[in-house]
């Protein structure tokens, strides 16, 4: 299949969406599919990366966000290079600028437009004139216009279906999470590999070391994982905290440590290209997170696949994920995250808990993933040729 995936946000910006999309894109070609990328320019990116499959066109910062961007034109061209790839199905991976134009693409192609809903737009209102001018109704009624004649709707997590069906969304929605490159994040890195990295933050290959990597924004919640550190040093003195990732609580979350007296147990790592965020997961003991605004948490896949246990703030998606405290322990309450992470770190995993790691490790796979997404595609192809002739059977009042 020739597919054309529009999105707003991509590699280099550092996002569970880019990472979201070139899962699928890679795996896609690994099948023998082409995939191409239509996005926005970015400072860090080439202009032109054609010869890739990646086309970028004009964009500006987005608003509030200043690390992501929206295309401001290009419409014209977009349809130009869509006709020129023949593509078979549009792929939409945002509700502004691209995924509008992958609509009309897809319409003026006659060809199945389907959509990722991936952000939880509620969580953020916060960041638009602080909650002021836009509501949960106005998200809700921009969503279900937005998708309104879409030929299928997917969802990444139970919780996204539970908001798209209070949405009142009426194309077909299929929950398919993303999945991880086992390739990538199952590839075990030597000892030399996890002791240079652990070096470059004095850390010993004893030294017990707890992983947050996320962007630091507020609703992550780190603040959380901070306040904890007290009760977990007290019964692990030489415990690390390290915190990887860049955004605008990373001041609020530094004053903190220092106002806490954390120093010598939480570092910053700052913002860790894609290429290397594996290394991160390898070199940790346990992998921690506070979020409680995950509509897919990729990250604890990514931890999970790197065979790092996960305690997590509870969820809808942590309900899903976590079967086994093999897997993980989700928390609500301080006292559970301390608890959770002194059992990590006191207790070595068993065999028995390694084989039903590997059995949650296949279901998220990118291999499936990838394969869930492309039946999708299918069906959706098969409605809308279905739909077709049953135009033609009434306007010429026959079968065919």
């Amino acid at each position: 299949m020739n597919i054309g995936i529009f999105t707003d946000t991509y590699f280099p910006q550092v996002s569970g969406v880019a990472t979201s999309i070139k899962t699928l894109r890679d795996e896609l070609i690994a099948q023998g599919h082409n995939v191409y990328i239509f996005t926005t320019t970015d400072p860090q990116a080439k202009k032109s990366d054609v010869a890739a499959g990646i086309y970028r066109f004009p964009s500006i910062p987005w608003v509030s966000f200043t690390d992501r961007r929206i295309a401001v034109r290009g419409y014209l061209k977009v349809l130009r290079v869509a006709k020129q790839l023949q593509l078979d199905v549009v792929h939409n991976q945002t509700e502004f600028a691209l995924g509008i134009m992958g609509k009309m693409v897809a319409h003026h192609l006659h060809i199945p437009c389907l959509h990722t809903y991936h952000t939880m737009y509620q969580d953020y209102l916060h960041y638009i004139a602080n909650g002021h001018i836009l509501k949960p109704r106005d998200v809700a009624h921009m969503a279900h216009f937005y998708l309104r004649h879409m030929s299928g709707v997917i969802a990444p997590s139970e919780r996204v279906l539970d908001v798209l069906t209070s949405y009142h969304v009426e194309a077909p929605i299929r929950v398919i999470p993303t999945g991880i490159n086992l390739r990538i994040y199952g590839k075990k890195d030597s000892a030399s590999q996890i002791a240079a990295l652990r070096a470059k933050f004095d850390y010993t290959a004893q030294t017990p070391v707890l992983l947050s990597l996320s962007r630091l924004a507020f609703e992550k919640n780190i603040h959380t994982l901070i306040e904890a550190m007290p009760d977990i040093i007290a019964q692990r003195p030489d415990v690390q905290l390290l915190i990887v990732g860049d955004g605008p609580a990373r001041a609020t979350l530094e004053r903190q440590v220092r106002q806490m007296g954390l120093g010598g147990n939480i570092q910053f790592a700052g913002e860790v290209s894609n290429d290397e965020v594996h290394h991160y997961y390898q070199m940790a003991d346990v992998f921690v997170s506070a979020s409680d605004s995950e509509s897919q948490g990729l990250t604890y896949d990514e931890a999970l696949a790197s065979d790092l246990p996960i305690v997590v703030m509870r969820s809808e998606y942590t309900d899903e994920l976590i079967d086994d405290p093999a897997i993980g322990i989700s928390f609500q309450k301080r006292i559970d995250l301390v608890n959770g992470v002194l059992h990590y770190l006191n207790n070595p995993r068993t065999e028995e808990e390694q084989a039903k790691r590997n059995q949650k490790l296949h279901d998220i796979s990118a291999a499936v993933f990838a394969q869930r997404v492309l039946n999708f595609y299918h069906d959706c192809q098969r409605q809308m040729d279905e739909k077709r002739s049953a135009h033609r059977r009434h306007l010429f009042g026959r079968k065919e």
